[in-house]
């Protein structure tokens, strides 16, 4: 199992400070704008080996009486109805599941801004919608020749067209469903606002990654590089901070090209920009407290690895372009990374080539490695699992868990009256098999009190996996690449 690299408590705790500090830097109001996630960071907590998926939000739920929340998204996204590729849900949906989520655990949404507003019917429904459930909004226009003409962006009929988000608090966090909605716009028209009003109020950015205390090259950033390789970011040394400061740092592309415009639009409101450097905007503590540098590297280069897979089957499957596989391999020759450092790419590979047929590896939280293989009954992914939890709860690889008479007529229903083809089992029918065997069979039921010992551990599939395969890892915490093949040559994969 890997070795913790990173002290969460430490950083929840300089992370609030600096905030903080940055809210009495701009006279007691600042409009933070937060990148990535703020739930389920389940990227850095890989990377950062000791950084919890939720730490973010735990950060923030420390200043949870000082801070509101403004959702933005854009009108656009909300015409097309672009989805989260993750959660698989449309930008409005999930609109509507991070409110329910931030005041689930305590933190007050002030509001949602639709952006790049131009009267589209599904925003004008969306408006309608989320003002029938008592949340307040408010419309952000599409301003001509944004970023570039400046003396139009910062006056009446650019950022003052605007409405004003009214907040309450002294940190304004702006966040969004996902890339290009228009968190940055929001942050500088409510500046703009404030300033109109006589009221202090500064900015900041908050992006977990690339650190910028962190070598160019060190594999947690070229982690970030390789988890973008669909965004064309590319990491790269601030020359702006480095000019400023002679300081060398790190930032990403788009920050730093748009650093002069965003700074010539800051210098129009306040007067004076307060920034030297995309760096200087920035208050992410993450560099300050990794504790084991080896632990991070070793546990990002596995990442590398992972998005390596990842890319290349989303290739296979028509879904990614090929330039961005080439991105990563060039990370990986770039950081020297070969997938033999995975070890359950060899084993996967090995048991398959043994038995001639698809084949599963899982590396167990001591090292160990069990492997798993299609048979009659079971696809390699549920042989895999089966023999994993009896490892971990010591029971004999001879001992059947599933008798063969409670798995036939699942196959029979699978085959008679759902209309599917395959008779094997998928992970999730085997899971179920197993607890209903252990309602009456001890062996079993300690074999399901071992899956929660399965959440970190690492899997190789010698074919991409099922949907429903792939999904049942994912929620057991299992870190599932995949060979960018495919089991059967056809062109539709999906469930039948």
């Amino acid at each position: 199992m890997t070795r913790p690299g990173f002290d969460n408590e430490k950083y929840v705790k300089l992370q609030s400070e600096n905030i903080r500090r940055r809210i009495s830097q701009f006279g007691g109001k600042l409009y933070l704008e937060f990148g990535g996630k703020l739930f389920d960071d389940f990227h850095a907590s890989r990377v950062l080996p000791g950084f919890k998926p939720d730490t973010k939000v735990q950060m923030l739920l420390e200043m949870k009486d000082e801070a509101e929340i403004i959702i933005a998204i854009s009108a656009n996204d909300i015409e097309r109805s672009k989805r989260r590729g993750d959660l698989g849900i449309t930008y409005d949906e999930d609109t509507l599941r991070l409110i329910d989520a931030f005041r689930g655990i305590g933190l007050f949404v002030g509001s949602v801004v639709i952006t790049q507003y131009n009267a589209q019917p599904a925003a004008e429904q969306f408006q309608k919608r989320l003002e029938a459930l008592g949340v307040r909004v408010y419309r952000h226009y599409i301003i001509p020749d944004y970023p570039a003409n400046l003396p139009l962006i910062v006056s009446d009929n650019g950022f003052g067209k605007n409405d004003y988000i009214e907040t309450d608090r002294s940190l304004i966090v702006v966040t969004a469903p996902g890339p290009g909605s228009g968190k940055m716009a929001t942050c500088l028209s409510q500046l703009y606002h404030e300033h109109e009003r006589g009221i202090s109020a500064g900015y900041a950015k908050f992006e977990t990654f690339p650190i910028w205390n962190l070598p160019l090259k060190h594999p947690v950033n070229l982690a970030y590089e390789a988890a973008t390789a669909d965004l064309d970011d590319v990491n790269m040394i601030d020359p702006f901070h480095l000019e400023a400061y002679g300081e060398t740092t790190v930032n990403y592309n788009r920050d730093v090209e748009i650093f002069p415009v965003l700074n010539a639009i800051l210098e129009r409101i306040w007067g004076k920009s307060a920034y030297q450097s995309p760096t200087d905007m920035g208050v992410n503590m993450v560099g300050y407290c990794i504790v084991d540098d080896d632990a991070c590297r070793d546990a990002s280069r596995q990442e590398i690895i992972r998005r390596y897979y990842a890319c290349a089957c989303s290739v296979r499957q028509g879904l990614s372009d090929p330039d961005e596989l080439r991105k990563i391999e060039l990370i990986m020759n770039t950081a020297g990374i070969t997938t033999d450092e995975r070890p359950v790419v060899a084993a996967a590979l090995n048991r398959a080539a043994e038995t001639g047929a698809p084949a599963m590896a899982l590396e167990l939280p001591d090292g160990r490695v069990v492997t798993g293989k299609t048979s009659s009954l079971l696809g390699p992914a549920s042989a895999c699992l089966l023999n994993a939890l009896k490892e971990l709860g010591g029971i004999d690889d001879a001992q059947l868990l599933i008798a063969p008479n409670i798995i036939e007529p699942i196959q029979h229903l699978k085959l008679a009256h759902l209309g599917n083809h395959n008779p094997r089992l998928h992970t999730d029918e085997t899971l179920e098999a197993l607890s209903i065997c252990a309602v009456t069979d001890p062996l079993a039921e300690c074999a399901m009190d071992q899956l929660g010992k399965l959440r970190g551990c690492e899997a190789h599939s010698t074919v991409i996996l099922s949907r429903v395969d792939e999904n049942l890892f994912q929620k057991l915490g299992v870190n599932v690449t995949n060979e960018p093949r495919y089991q059967v040559k056809r062109l539709f994969h999906g469930p039948k």
